[in-house]
């Protein structure tokens, strides 16, 4: 092949390696995220927290209400007026007043105290909930934004391979030691690797901006220096106490038993007393009155609500003992799951180590000709897939740190602070 021949594929290759070159980014000035502990110290601004804050207050709010007793109802008739005879006019009416108050006998008010009281129990277990799984959430979010971040640098670092073994590769071709497609095969790769890192920033851009709104900050992201990719967890010895989600089943149970309490009482004759005073307006005289006024209770006994509020705490104890099966189940899956993916990242730290040393010597030995570009391209697809797994293996101990720190009722990385 004559050295014309041969130079308009150098050039070509050349000129393509040059504009990808020229357009790979370099770093940029960046707003670094605040740390996942100085958010965390804030998760009580989020929607999320606010709203389960301002249903616990309410639940409060509730109690004091319960603890309140009814209004009396003061009354007041004027009888025997505006008639015939010795009815007409006003002055001969007879006037009562009187003072009317529920007795809220049977134990209706500290039935309904203990109601409302288990209520704002279960709301302060749901608050808490809520809050873990915000904190989960946030930490989730956070660690998937470093990812994106560093699959970005992967990217940019794979670009730099292939750019690097192409122009090799084009010094081989030039120099007659291999095939012009070869050359070819490299400018085909570095392009490849060059849309691999256009996608990686896109997603990166993606994931900055769901931190960003998650974490209701006021300025976009557009780094993160410390993260959560690299903390350690050693998982911590089962243990005896209920987890959240049963404490919140319990407490359900509870405000379904106390509701039974309520229909049942309400079932009972809800009395009234009275006292008043008469004013004759014909005798000129004045008189006390006394009453007693309750329901009879001959049709309605409220039997369909207390049959109603026994079958929804037959459900609330189901959900309890169901709650508690999975409990123990997913403690001990996510306990199983924190300490194997501490292993899958050393080994994938081990696989990533080894990985580059390969690639090293595969580059060595190509550049003396003792190795051709596939086995090149090999060790570096190799090197490539061992560094994006090695990222995975991190995120997964990172969800299985947020499944395990839901479980015991904390927020992730809580001892990492």
């Amino acid at each position: 092949m004559s050295t014309t021949i041969r130079r308009w594929p150098h050039l070509a290759i050349g000129c393509a390696l040059c504009v990808l070159s020229s357009v790979a980014p370099g770093s940029a000035w960046a707003d670094p995220a605040p740390s996942y502990a100085d958010l965390l110290a804030q998760l009580g601004q989020t929607p999320a927290v606010t709203e389960a804050d301002a249903l616990a207050d309410a639940a409060e709010a509730r109690v004091r209400q319960a603890r309140t007793r009814p209004n009396p109802d003061l009354s007041i008739d004027l009888e025997n007026v505006a008639g015939s005879g010795p009815y007409s006019g006003f002055v001969s009416g007879d006037l009562s007043l009187s003072l009317s108050q529920n007795l809220e006998l049977w134990g209706r008010r500290s039935a309904r105290v203990g109601a409302a009281r288990a209520d704002a129990a279960t709301a302060a277990l749901r608050r808490d909930l809520s809050t873990i799984d915000t904190a989960g959430r946030l930490a989730l979010i956070y660690a998937e934004a470093e990812v994106a971040q560093r699959r970005a640098t992967l990217a940019q670092e794979a670009l730099t391979l292939a750019l690097s073994d192409a122009r090799a590769a084009l010094a081989m071709v030039e120099e007659g030691r291999e095939p012009l497609l070869r050359g070819i095969q490299a400018e085909s790769e570095a392009a490849a690797a060059r849309a691999s890192l256009d996608e990686a920033k896109a997603e990166q851009e993606a994931a900055f901006a769901r931190l960003s709104a998650v974490a209701m900050l006021a300025a976009p992201v557009t780094s993160i220096e410390t993260g959560l990719l690299d903390n350690t967890v050693s998982p911590t010895a089962l243990s005896d106490r209920d987890t959240l989600t049963v404490r919140v089943a319990e407490a359900e149970a509870t405000a379904s038993e106390r509701r039974i309490d309520i229909e049942r009482i309400n079932g009972r004759p809800d009395v009234t007393a009275s006292v008043g005073v008469t004013r004759y307006g014909q005798e000129d005289q004045t008189a006390l009155t006394f009453g007693l006024s309750l329901p009879l209770p001959l049709f309605d006994t409220n039997r369909g609500n207390i049959d109603a509020a026994r079958a929804e705490h037959r459900a609330a104890e189901a959900r309890v003992l169901q709650a508690r099966q999975e409990a123990g189940a997913d403690r001990a899956a996510a306990m199983a799951r924190l300490a194997s993916s501490g292993s899958r990242v050393s080994a994938a730290d081990a696989g990533v180590a080894a990985a580059e040393e390969a690639y090293r010597l595969s580059r060595i030995g190509a550049e003396a000709g003792r190795i051709s570009q596939l086995e090149l391209r090999t060790g570096r697809a190799a090197l490539i897939n061992a560094r994006s797994a090695a990222v995975d293996a991190r995120l997964a101990r990172v969800r299985a740190e947020i499944d395990l720190a839901r479980l015991e009722g904390r927020a992730p990385f809580e001892g990492n602070r």
